[in-house]
């Protein structure tokens, strides 16, 4: 049984601007992939994992999204937190936004857009690290990956798409696990670098990296072998039609 603490985050405020047209209409996690909305997945998995109160932050299209969950999954315990900024900011400031909800508690968060082996989950919450990365080791990584840097028993010494490839471990998936302790020094990392506009677009690894700077140990995860994607663009939609389909 997964601890009644545990909450999940779902960050899912963007625009998808990169898959336009598909997104013109729909939020990117309510594509379908092979008949089932990525956050149908998502969610799914999060309850099978015993999770049951799950915080979204929403932007564009958020109406859609709201209504989807409350008629599919109506015994979940969600809450919806509206990111009114959301055309000029990244998922730093979304993050930031969840504070209320999630502040005392161990939560996993996810990024929208990434489809995922239940087992990428399971292994998440069973892992013994209290903050906790998944990372992708087998995967050619270019600039636009958040690239990890680890160093002795896989503590993460940076996490960034700044990060040279060669000096990389691997690529971060877009989830991770975050303890009740280290939740409460986040929030307030991000309060104060949300005060200044210039950090609005930044990523949620960005305080991350402040929080390692201070000596507050992350972990990777490694997730290598176990099917996942992010899906940023049309080539990465049919690339999750191909790996998740029903007879791969």
């Amino acid at each position: 049984m997964v601890d009644r603490k545990i909450k999940a985050v779902i960050l899912a405020a963007g625009v998808g601007s990169r898959i336009k047209p598909l997104t013109d209409n729909c939020p990117k996690s309510l594509l379908k992939i092979n008949g089932k909305t990525i956050l149908e997945m998502m969610i799914s998995h999060i309850q099978t994992c015993g999770i049951s109160e799950v915080v979204f932050v929403l932007g564009y299209l958020q109406d859609q999204i709201k209504n989807y969950v409350k008629t599919q999954f109506p015994d979940l315990v969600v809450h919806f937190i509206t990111n009114e900024k959301y055309e000029v900011t990244n998922t730093g400031y979304s993050l930031m936004l969840t504070k209320n909800f999630v502040l005392d508690s161990t939560f996993i968060k996810f990024d929208a857009d990434v489809v995922f082996d239940i087992n990428i989950l399971k292994s998440l919450i069973a892992s013994e690290y209290d903050n906790c990365l998944c990372i992708d080791k087998n995967i050619n990584l270019d600039a636009e990956e958040i690239k990890v840097i680890i160093r002795d028993k896989n503590r993460v010494v940076k996490a960034s798409k700044t990060v040279k490839p060669l000096d990389a471990i691997g690529e971060s998936i877009g989830i991770e696990k975050i303890s009740s302790e280290a939740a409460q020094a986040l929030f307030s990392e991000l309060e104060l670098m949300m005060k200044d506009e210039q950090y609005y677009q930044e990523y949620y690894e960005a305080v991350y990296e402040r929080l390692i700077e201070k000596d507050v140990p992350f972990h990777a995860l490694d997730i290598s072998g176990l099917k996942w994607t992010e899906i940023d663009t049309q080539e990465d939609f049919m690339m999750a039609e191909n790996i998740f389909s029903q007879s791969a």
